[in-house]
């Protein structure tokens, strides 16, 4: 496909996981993609990987000085910005009990401060018709015990997506909301380790819990990008749009 030949994006936590799939979902339509993240040798392999038009640009999205820095490269570059993902985020368990200060502000000020930043820092750029992509959560509609920081973040993200997409509506951005589900990750790994489960073991009780009766794929997530980054889309803006084999829908 070459929907987005001649086209410029940035994906935030691209190093791994979902971004890194949207990176390379981008780079194959075409497009010229810029890559973040915070492990530098993650990060230049992902755009080692992708191919010829990956950018890595080292950043921490919770770092004002480092998304000036990923947007003085774009800049410096002569481009402007069809498309911008903010997906870098992270988790972790916590009952109410055991919540600390320190975890609710490390959750909030990646997940949460990330986007607004990222989003904002991003607005001088924007082409016009430009869209901006926003990674929630299927965790935000259950209660899932120890996710309530983590969650009560990503249900921050669905409502400012549909603040901005009002105030960016006469600017012609369109601004839309991925909700993914269980997806087969590192960070879902990540969490299967934290509970002393391995990782199949994790997956087929995950999906047992599905309608569908699997785990979702990075690339199932990236499509969806893909779609509401192309023109394909051009009516949607400040919907939420679940990818989640049927858990929260059905």
């Amino acid at each position: 496909m070459a929907q987005m030949n001649g086209k410029t994006a940035v994906v935030t936590g691209a190093s791994t996981g979902i971004g890194r799939a949207i990176a390379q979902r981008f780079a194959d339509d075409g497009a010229r993609v810029y890559l973040t993240g915070r492990r530098l040798a993650e990060l230049e392999l992902a755009a080692k990987e992708i191919g010829p038009d990956a950018v890595a640009v080292q950043a921490d999205v919770s770092k004002a000085e480092d998304l000036d820095r990923l947007f003085d490269v774009i800049r410096a570059d002569g481009r402007v910005l069809d498309t911008v993902v903010a997906n870098a985020g992270l988790g972790t368990l916590s009952r109410l009990e055991d919540a600390t200060e320190e975890q609710f502000a490390l959750t909030f000020n990646v997940n949460v401060l990330g986007s607004l930043m990222t989003v904002q820092k991003a607005l001088p750029l924007l082409a016009p018709s430009a869209t901006v992509i926003l990674l929630s959560s299927s965790s935000t509609s259950l209660g899932g015990e120890g996710l309530g920081v983590y969650a009560a973040s990503k249900a921050a993200i669905r409502s400012l997506g549909r603040t901005w997409a009002a105030e960016l509506a006469p600017r012609g951005v369109r601004v839309n909301v991925i909700t993914p589900g269980p997806v087969e990750t590192p960070g879902i790994a990540g969490l299967a380790a934290n509970l002393g489960q391995g990782t199949k073991e994790f997956h087929e009780l995950l999906a047992s819990e599905l309608p569908l009766k699997r785990m979702g794929r990075p690339e199932e997530i990236a499509a969806m990008a893909a779609f509401l980054a192309s023109d394909e889309s051009s009516f949607a803006t400040g919907a939420e749009f679940s990818v989640d084999g049927g858990q929260v829908q059905v």
